[in-house]
């Protein structure tokens, strides 16, 4: 099965009061970046295309430097996740199969997390599954909502639950695995209607359920999947983590 991998990295991250990008921000002296990439590739994905925006230079000149190919594509414009994705349709096109998006400033999805996520996506023959974690605390995450077999029914977005879903701790990490047809059949009608004006990706698996195909939700073992840094003391408890639980 043909697999190919979308890393999301043109923040800026204006709270990190740094001069690069924000994925590219250091976790025990690497970038980010090259954590998602670094895993990404453990799980058998090479063939990888970085979404740059922000100082794309500072991204270009990295990639520049490792001893494999890693694409990389311009989103001139930071519009949103669905954004972002769309920036690298002609990626898409080339790459037939199965591709898993993630954050490039998430540097605990680990390679285990990727590849047990296909293995259940693949198993179920879904379009698409995004990887979940289960938070003790779930402020600020979309959140997993499941039909009663197990199978997704919505992610639903911090500011638009109610009462009984905001109990959720299931949440969004920000990852997913999708049939790369299936995204491309659905990444166009993806719209910005919403208050912040932006086109979000957690919209394709709802045009995808709403057309009755299959999405599913896959748990991670462990919470720090999901986690970032929005500013300097974030990026140093993720440092602190990484240190703690033998992270490298």
């Amino acid at each position: 099965m043909a697999k190919c991998a979308v890393i999301l990295a043109g923040g800026e991250g204006k709270r990190m009061k740094s001069n690069m990008p924000k994925p590219m921000s250091q976790v025990l002296g690497k970038p980010m970046l090259q954590w998602v990439i670094d895993s990404v590739r453990a799980a058998g994905v090479e063939n990888i295309c970085v979404v740059k925006g922000y100082k794309k230079e500072c991204i270009e000149e990295y990639v520049a430097t490792l001893p494999y190919k890693v694409e990389t594509v311009y989103q001139a414009e930071r519009l949103g996740t669905g954004h972002a994705v769309m920036m690298a349709k002609d990626f898409l096109k080339e790459n037939k199969g199965d591709v898993v998006i993630l954050c490039g400033d998430a540097p605990f999805m680990d390679k285990d997390t990727i590849a047990d996520a296909f293995t259940q996506h693949d198993s179920e023959n879904a379009s698409a599954t995004v990887i979940s974690a289960v938070l003790d605390d779930s402020t600020g995450y979309g959140r997993i909502v499941r039909n009663e077999d197990g199978s997704l029914k919505a992610i639903v977005e911090q500011k638009e639950a109610d009462e009984e879903t905001l109990r959720i701790k299931e949440v969004n990490s920000g990852g997913y695995w999708f049939d790369t047809e299936d995204l491309l059949s659905v990444l166009d009608k993806i719209t910005a209607d919403n208050a912040a004006a932006e086109y979000y990706l957690p919209d394709a698996l709802k045009l995808l359920l709403s057309e009755g195909k299959t999405a599913g939700a896959f748990t991670a073992s462990s919470p720090d999947t999901v986690l970032g840094a929005n500013d300097p003391q974030q990026l140093e408890e993720l440092n602190q983590i990484a240190i703690a639980k033998g992270y490298k």
